[in-house]
C-alpha cells in the first residue's frame, strides 16, 4: 500500500478518535480536579393567602440558585487538586475498616462497594464465558452438517437480544411470583425472595451475563476451530492421544490468540457493567462503578449534578479497566513480537 493511500485510509479514523475519544477524555480528566457548584443568593419571597377583608401576606427569606440574564443557573468552578479523589475513595475510613477487618464498614463506602462488585463480577464471569463458549463451539463442531445451522441459530439468540431487554426478562422470571421463583418455592416448599439480598442478586447477574455473552465467545471459537490443522489432529489420533489430550495440546494452543481476544473484549465490557444494575433494580444492595458515575450525574432536588465527582469516578473506572486488561495486552504484545500473531 502506498503511503498516500495509507494516510487517506487512517487519517479519518484518527480524526474521529481524537474528536470523540481523546478530547472528551481530556475534558473529563480536567473536570476531576475541579469542583463546580451553583451560586446561591438570598431572595425575599412574599406569600399571600386570602383573608376575611384583605389578603394576609408574609415575607420570608429563601435561598435560591442565582440566574443569569438568560435564566440559566450560574455556577462557579474551583480548582481543588486531588480533593475529589480523596472524597470519593475515603482513604482514611477505608484504611481503618481494613485494619479492623470490617468488610461491612468498607461496603458502606460507595466507591469500594461498587469496586468490589465490579472486579468480582469480571473475574467470575470471564472463565465461565470462555469455558461455556468453548464447550458449545466444540459440541457444534462435532455435530452433523444438518444440525449445525439450527443449533448455531439457537445458540446466538441470547447475544442478539438487546442487553436491557434480556436482563429484564431474567428479572421477570425470578422477581415476586415469577415462573422460576414459583417453581423453586414449590420444590423447596418454602417462600424465597431472590431480590431481597445482595448475593442472590449478584448470582442472577452472573447467570445473565454468561448467558448473554457466551454466544459471542462460541462463534469466535467455532470460527477458530475451522482453521485447526486436521493433519495434526489425525497424527495425534494415530499416536494414541485421547480427546482431552488433543484439546489440551493442539486445539487450545491454536485458539489461544482468540481466547485472549475474547477475554479482552469481555473484561472491558463487564467492567462497565450497568444494564444489570438498572434492570434488576439492585441499587439498594449492589452497585457498579459505571452505575456510580451515572448516579453522580443524576440531578438532585435542587437540580445540581455532581459532574466533578462523576468525572473522578469515570477516570478511576478507566484506570481500573487499564489495569485489569494489562496482563492480556502484555501477552498479546509478546506473541506479536515472537511472530505468533
Amino acid at each position: 500500500m502506498k503511503k498516500k493511500d495509507f494516510y487517506l485510509f487512517i487519517v479519518p479514523s484518527l480524526l474521529m478518535m481524537f474528536l470523540f475519544i481523546a478530547v472528551p477524555l481530556a475534558i473529563v480528566f480536567q473536570q476531576s480536579f475541579y469542583i463546580t457548584q451553583n451560586v446561591f443568593e438570598d431572595v425575599e419571597v412574599e406569600t399571600c393567602t386570602p383573608g376575611f377583608l384583605k389578603q394576609i401576606c408574609e415575607t420570608e427569606i429563601q435561598t435560591k440558585p442565582k440566574l443569569d440574564a438568560n435564566g440559566n443557573i450560574i455556577n462557579v468552578s474551583v480548582f481543588v487538586g486531588l480533593e475529589n479523589y480523596k472524597n470519593l475513595l475515603q482513604i482514611e475510613k477505608f484504611k481503618k475498616s481494613l485494619y479492623s477487618f470490617s468488610l461491612s464498614e468498607i461496603e458502606k463506602i460507595n466507591f469500594w462497594k461498587a469496586f468490589r462488585f465490579t472486579v468480582t463480577f469480571c473475574l467470575i464471569t470471564l472463565p465461565l464465558v470462555i469455558s461455556l463458549g468453548l464447550l458449545i463451539a466444540i459440541t457444534v463442531n462435532n455435530l452433523t452438517q444438518s444440525l449445525k445451522g439450527p443449533v448455531i441459530f439457537i445458540s446466538l439468540l441470547p447475544f442478539i437480544i438487546t442487553p436491557i431487554i434480556g436482563a429484564l426478562a431474567i428479572r421477570w422470571l425470578f422477581v415476586g411470583e415469577g415462573i422460576l421463583t414459583s417453581l423453586i418455592e414449590y420444590l423447596l416448599e418454602r417462600d424465597i425472595a431472590l431480590f431481597a439480598s445482595a448475593w442472590t442478586l449478584e448470582l442472577l447477574m452472573v447467570i445473565y451475563r454468561v448467558w448473554h455473552v457466551a454466544p459471542f465467545a462460541f462463534i469466535v471459537f467455532y470460527a477458530g476451530l475451522q482453521t485447526v490443522n486436521k493433519e495434526t489432529l489425525e497424527s495425534a489420533v494415530i499416536d494414541g492421544a485421547n480427546r482431552f489430550e488433543r484439546l489440551r495440546y493442539i486445539v487450545i494452543p491454536h485458539l489461544m490468540p482468540l481466547i485472549i481476544f475474547v477475554s479482552l473484549i469481555h473484561l472491558m465490557d463487564s467492567y462497565r457493567v450497568f444494564e444489570e444494575i438498572v434492570a434488576f433494580s439492585s441499587q439498594a444492595y449492589v452497585i457498579s462503578l459505571q452505575w456510580l458515575t451515572y448516579d453522580f450525574l443524576t440531578p438532585d432536588d435542587t437540580g445540581n449534578r455532581l459532574i466533578n465527582r462523576a468525572s473522578t469516578s469515570a477516570m478511576l473506572t478507566m484506570i481500573g479497566v487499564s489495569v485489569i486488561i494489562l496482563p492480556l495486552l502484555k501477552r498479546t504484545w509478546a506473541d506479536y513480537r515472537e511472530g505468533n500473531l
